[in-house]
C-alpha cells in the first residue's frame, strides 16, 4: 500500500499563498490518481482537487476554483497543491489521497481509500 506524506502547511494571512506537497516512496506517483481533500474543525471532509493521467485535473469545490491548482512533478515524484488568495474558510487539515495505481480520479472528491497524515493550513490575521 502506498504511503503518502504531506508537507507545506502552516499559518498564513488572508490573501496569502501556500504550496502543499504530497510525496511517496517506493512507488511511481505518475501512475496514480492523486487527490486532495480537507477537513475543517467540526465539518465533514471536503474534496478539493485531483490529478490523474495524463495530468487531467479535477476541482471539486466551487469555493477553490480559480484560486487553487494541482500539478505533479514526475521527476520529484511529488504532487502539489498551489493555494492562492487564501481565505479563513480554507483553514483545515489537508490530506493527499489515492485509490491506487492506474485508476482515475473519483467522481466524489472524498472517495479515496488511502491518505496521508495530513498537514494543517491555518489562514488567519
Amino acid at each position: 500500500q502506498v504511503q503518502l506524506v504531506e508537507s507545506g502547511g502552516g499559518l498564513v494571512q488572508p490573501g496569502g499563498s501556500l504550496r502543499l506537497s504530497c510525496a511517496a516512496s517506493g512507488v511511481t506517483l505518475a501512475t496514480y490518481a492523486i487527490g486532495w481533500f480537507r477537513r475543517a474543525p467540526g465539518k465533514e471532509r471536503e474534496g478539493v482537487s485531483c490529478i490523474d493521467r495524463p495530468d487531467r485535473r479535477t476541482y471539486y469545490a466551487d469555493s477553490i476554483k480559480g484560486r487553487f491548482s494541482i500539478s505533479r512533478d514526475n521527476v520529484k515524484n511529488t504532487v502539489y497543491l498551489q493555494m492562492n488568495s487564501l481565505k479563513p474558510e480554507d483553514t483545515a487539515v489537508y490530506y493527499c489521497a489515492t485509490n491506487g495505481p492506474w485508476l482515475t480520479c473519483p467522481t466524489e472528491g472524498t472517495d479515496f481509500g488511502s491518505w496521508g497524515q495530513g498537514t494543517q493550513v491555518t489562514v488567519s490575521s
